[in-house]
């Protein structure tokens, strides 16, 4: 018989009955992600944020993502987190369609320009400057 196929470090240790046994570390990185993605849905719906304010902090904190990846994965997650919220907000009257473009379509552009920009600043920068756009935030709220 041929060679097995490569295991990933998310692969199951064994079958235990019917059903597949997985190892702690799995089992630890798929509960966090989980965690990191209700946390945000519910703040994202309640306050309008979510992405980048509590993602990306998150992964990198919680589940040891690096900068970029967590940056990227948070990008994908608010896509489908968006779409859900907006989903429901539209259900009871609330989606202005023509407001929601006027400030969507530039932050695509802005979303393009900035991930393209961000390829070539070092990593650490990033996380100092997402740190700095926080606390400057948190401040602007604070002192309205």
């Amino acid at each position: 018989m041929g060679r097995p196929p490569p295991r990933s470090r998310f692969a199951p240790d064994r079958l235990v009955g019917a059903r597949l046994r997985r190892s702690p570390a799995y089992d630890t990185a798929v509960l966090r992600l989980v965690l990191i993605g209700l946390v945000a849905g519910l703040f994202s719906a309640l306050f309008g944020v979510g992405g980048g304010i509590l993602i990306v902090p998150l992964l990198i904190l919680a589940a040891g993502f690096l900068e970029r990846p967590a940056t990227a994965t948070s990008l994908a997650a608010i896509g489908i987190t968006a779409l859900a919220g907006t989903i429901t907000y539209a259900f009871h009257g609330h989606v202005d369609v023509g407001y929601a473009a006027l400030v969507g379509l530039p932050a695509a552009a802005g979303a393009v320009a900035g991930s393209t920009l961000q390829q070539r600043i070092h990593a650490r920068v990033l996380s100092l400057g997402f740190a700095a756009l926080l606390v400057g935030v948190a401040v602007w709220l604070l002192a309205g």
